[in-house]
């Protein structure tokens, strides 16, 4: 059975998404805060955690970036009253593999959650796939290190997905629907603007220092590693 931890400062909010969790078949725990959320975290494991941006203490945002230092794996879907681009953009890099925005749809949380624990899963098989390479740029799937001609890259997490899936099809041109679907899921119902947004981050850090540019637009169709 798989375990969640439930991070919401308000009570009731937090007691209904528990009832509604434990319904659906998940084991549940409850923090009231980032705080507690990093503490819990550092004793136990958990399939997934549900984080509210908006608590006293220590934010969501912060509590995310806090465990995923501890585990990169820790699957961390973020619960806000928001829904601008720049915070979704904050989110996701600061570890968070995915957002929900309230207030939600149940059954939307629930393929949101089905969705995330699936991927957790899908990377323990594919973890086999140890190192990436193309020309000077190098890509470790176990230990998240990149590097190109030597040089170590530093990129947030749905960057290093974003290069990480490139660099598995190199050579094929991927349409924005094929990146979005297999980077941010199937559930992911945001605009598909945000896979330009991290193409451009992804550029600036992995092409921008090089004459050879290893990212590359095909107009009209989508991006290729070539």
């Amino acid at each position: 059975m798989n375990r969640i931890l439930i991070v919401e400062d308000e009570k009731k909010i937090a007691r209904i998404i528990e009832l509604q969790l434990k319904y659906a078949g998940y084991e549940t725990d409850l923090a009231q805060n980032g705080a507690e959320a990093i503490e819990k975290c550092l004793k136990q494991s958990y399939d997934l955690i549900l984080m509210d941006i908006m608590m006293p203490k220590v934010d969501g945002l912060t509590a995310c970036k806090e465990i995923k230092l501890h585990d990169p794996t820790a699957k961390v879907i973020m619960l806000t009253a928001k829904d601008d681009i720049q915070d979704v953009i904050t989110g996701l890099d600061g570890g968070a593999d995915d957002y929900v925005t309230k207030p939600f749809i149940f059954d939307e949380l629930l393929a949101r959650i089905r969705a995330n624990i699936r991927k957790t899963s899908a990377s323990a098989i594919a973890s086999n796939e140890e190192i990436l390479t193309f020309e000077d740029l190098v890509v470790n799937t176990s230990t998240f290190e990149v590097s190109r001609n030597s040089q170590e890259i530093d990129l947030s997490k749905t960057e290093f997905d974003l290069l990480k899936h490139l660099l598995i099809n190199k050579g094929l041109v991927l349409t924005r629907e094929q990146i979005l679907n297999k980077v941010w899921g199937y559930d992911y119902y945001g605009s598909l603007n945000i896979v330009d947004v991290y193409i451009k981050y992804l550029r600036d850090k992995v092409d921008r220092d090089f004459d050879r540019k290893l990212i590359q637009t095909v107009r009209g169709r989508g991006y290729v590693v070539k």
